[in-house]
């Protein structure tokens, strides 16, 4: 029974730990208050994952070590260096392979499906930062100091979830018109939060997926419009009554909303399409994505209950 460490106790951390926690492992979660899953396999530890020497201590023994963190938005640039820092150093103190969550904000606006070797070409503050710590992690990889890997997510659908579409469907169940500064009809892809963890757990234990990043196999790119109405369809609600907001909107909401603020720089990811391929992690990790209407049907559920 191997110890893993989760650092973050959001959506993907938490599905996770009750991945590894069910096929039997051991798990300690590291959070600010001690947040996580109640599991006997669970161990949930209050304490700061910045501090390196701490999270070193936790991580001894460890296999794997899991970045499922998310500061706010706003607040990237302040908080990810010392966060990712400490990862980095109590992985190589440690031994443990460091799995990263990542995202596609590091590749900035492209023509065409994201691979993972699109180039990394963000000019945008939150894609530099992402960029910035996987340079580090994977110089320190290529020097032989940690083992380290990274899996990368379109927008999250499941329950928990704070993505676009997380706001979207439950307006859309209730029968709510939804505006946003949303092209409602561009392919889009979307990434199923329980995915996301099984792509993270093979990426840390597989040696083969050591040493660079992989996108989490998702289903096949839809507008959100389609994903709208599917999950409409599916409770017996009216058809999705879907505004798109003119960009000079959300830009003047950013004035006074740090959120709007921060979806300024990221706007292109739905006002065209958007599609990423991870044909890579299905053929090498064995990962097959949740089908489409298996992702809607879970996550309509598990909002309505």
């Amino acid at each position: 029974m191997s110890l893993h460490v989760i650092v973050g106790a959001g959506p993907v951390g938490t599905a996770t730990a009750r991945l590894l926690a069910e096929r039997g492992d051991r798990v300690r979660m590291v959070t600010r208050r001690g947040a996580g899953p109640e599991h006997p396999a669970i161990e949930r530890v209050a304490a700061d994952a910045a501090d390196a020497a701490r999270l070193s201590a936790l991580t001894e023994g460890a296999v794997a070590l899991y970045n499922c963190a998310n500061p706010a938005y706003h607040r990237w640039p302040v908080d990810w260096p010392p966060l990712a820092a400490a990862l980095l150093t109590a992985a190589e103190r440690t031994g443990a392979v460091l799995a990263t969550v990542g995202n596609l904000y590091g590749y900035g606006p492209v023509e065409g499906p994201t691979t993972e070797t699109t180039p990394l070409a963000a000019t945008g503050t939150k894609g530099k930062v992402r960029n910035r710590m996987w340079a580090d992690a994977l110089a320190a990889h290529r020097a032989g100091r940690v083992r380290v890997t990274e899996v990368r997510g379109s927008d999250y659908v499941g329950v928990g979830g704070t993505s676009l579409a997380m706001m979207v469907l439950p307006r859309v169940l209730a029968g709510q018109r939804v505006f946003l500064p949303v092209d409602w009809d561009a392919p889009h892809t979307w990434t199923y939060i329980p995915d996301v963890a099984r792509t993270l757990v093979a990426a840390a234990t597989d040696e083969r997926a050591w040493g660079r990043a992989w996108h989490v196999p998702s289903a096949p790119a839809v507008s959100m419009r389609e994903l709208a109405a599917r999950a409409a369809a599916l409770v017996g609600a009216p058809a999705p009554k879907l505004t798109r907001m003119p960009y000079p909107v959300l830009w003047l909401g950013g004035l006074v909303n740090p959120m709007a603020r921060e979806l300024r720089e990221t706007a292109y990811q739905f006002d065209r399409p958007f599609v990423m391929d991870s044909t890579a992690a299905t053929d090498t990790l064995g990962i097959e994505p949740t089908p489409l209407d298996q992702m809607i049907k879970e996550t309509v559920t598990g909002l309505r209950g």
